[in-house]
């Protein structure tokens, strides 16, 4: 591939007169070349990348810092971690996240992120908002909505989809223009506390993923030997309690990634139907994820009654369906987020767990709430005169006993 072929390809695509544009910057390849792309191409005055820490770890934060320093720029950090786990994650697990097998993640990051870039750009008097979506990814979507609602007059670039650059010849720009790339896996990564996505839209179908590419997961064969136990106490639907210790959900989530991932658990590796109905093979490890939302659903079960748990599942779907396409700012998702929140009023109980090899075994469970009642439903309990239900299941015959009737009619 030429470069001299591709940066004819950027010349020729005619694109905003924009001078002062803030730049969602995590440090990846697409928003590191951003920077340049700002520079050569659109002839900006001044680029402001803005980072938002999520969660990702103090690792990827440096590595996002020390590239900034070499393309010239100074990131402007802003710590969303706060905000993240205490408003963002608790309407997540409330609604048992589950986006066809995904536990709902990135998807609220990058409208937490998008928010927060909107803002800042218009406070520092921005007429332009860049980010680093692909044409054939969901982010853009996201971003979108989230740009447009809070600052609809700003200009949105989007280079690697408006260039319509594949991942290779991003790549070869960055080393024709001195822009720093770390990646371990074509696609790098994208981390939260919640779930980490690796190399989204770059897996092949049948592509083994290096092992040294995992943060907190452990492939069940190289796990321990023997099981780990743990206990975990859930307070209206959040867990707010590990080990007999109380802690913050984001001091939880982490511990409960390095349990999980050692002892194997928190491997996904799925097709992925998009915003845009094209299927892809996604990888994420999500340890806290998998454990938190086994038993929280389990709680569920245990304090819901019947109704509340049909119709909850129905409410869960277009929650997850919603965050997923980008509408975590639509009416509808917050009227849903106070049902949801209204439903864990009795959702609390503590359980102890087995984590061995993959698997997540519930030891022991107990909550002041539950609506199990054993001295009424067990086969073996007195508290319940079965000679009630005769009369009861006559009357719920009854239908049965219409179409046995209609039937004999038509014959």
């Amino acid at each position: 591939m030429d470069i001299r072929e591709i940066e004819k390809k950027i010349e020729e695509i005619s694109v905003a007169k924009v001078r002062r544009v803030a730049l969602a910057y995590s440090g990846g390849l697409d928003s590191s070349l951003g920077i340049e792309l700002l520079r050569r191409k659109y002839k900006v005055s001044e680029v402001i990348p803005i980072t938002v820490d999520v969660g990702q770890g103090e690792q990827e934060l440096c590595e996002g810092y020390e590239k900034a320093k070499k393309l010239n720029v100074e990131p402007v950090v802003i710590d969303a971690k706060d905000e993240f786990t205490s408003e963002w994650l608790p309407h997540a697990i409330r609604a048992n996240s589950d986006y066809n097998g995904y536990p709902v993640s990135t998807s609220m990051t990058r409208q937490l992120i998008a928010r927060i870039v909107a803002l800042e750009g218009k406070r520092r008097n921005c007429d332009a908002l860049m980010e680093g979506s692909s044409g054939k990814g969901n982010d853009q979507y996201r971003m979108h909505n989230v740009f447009r609602l809070f600052a609809p007059e700003l200009e949105i670039l989007v280079p690697v989809r408006d260039f319509d650059l594949t991942r290779d010849e991003e790549r070869i720009l960055c080393e024709r223009w001195g822009v720093p790339v770390t990646e371990k896996i074509a696609g790098g990564d994208d981390k939260t506390m919640w779930c980490r996505s690796i190399a989204s839209g770059a897996i092949s179908l049948n592509q083994e993923i290096p092992p040294e590419i995992w943060m907190w997961w452990v492939p069940p064969e190289k796990a321990p030997d023997k099981p780990e136990f743990l206990s975990i106490e859930f307070r209206e639907g959040i867990p707010i309690a590990l080990n007999g210790k109380e802690m913050n959900l984001d001091e939880l989530i982490n511990n409960l990634n390095v349990i999980g991932g050692r002892n194997g658990i928190g491997l996904i590796d799925m097709f992925e139907d998009g915003i845009m109905d094209l299927k892809s093979r996604e990888i994420y490890e999500a340890p806290a994820a998998h454990i938190i939302l086994k038993l929280h659903r389990d709680l569920e079960q245990q304090c819901l009654t019947k109704e509340e748990i049909q119709f909850k599942k129905i409410v869960e779907h277009k929650w997850a369906y919603m965050v997923y396409h980008g509408e975590w700012y639509h009416p509808l998702k917050s009227e849903l987020d106070a049902f949801i929140r209204t439903s864990q009023e009795y959702v609390s109980g503590r359980f102890r767990v087995k984590l061995y090899k993959g698997n997540i075994e519930i030891v022991e469970r107990s909550s002041n709430t539950s609506l199990f009642r054993p001295e009424l439903r067990s086969i073996k309990a007195t508290g319940f005169n079965q000679k009630w239900c005769r009369d009861a299941a006559k009357v719920r015959g009854l239908l049965f006993e219409i179409l046995s009737k209609r039937r004999q009619l038509l014959k």
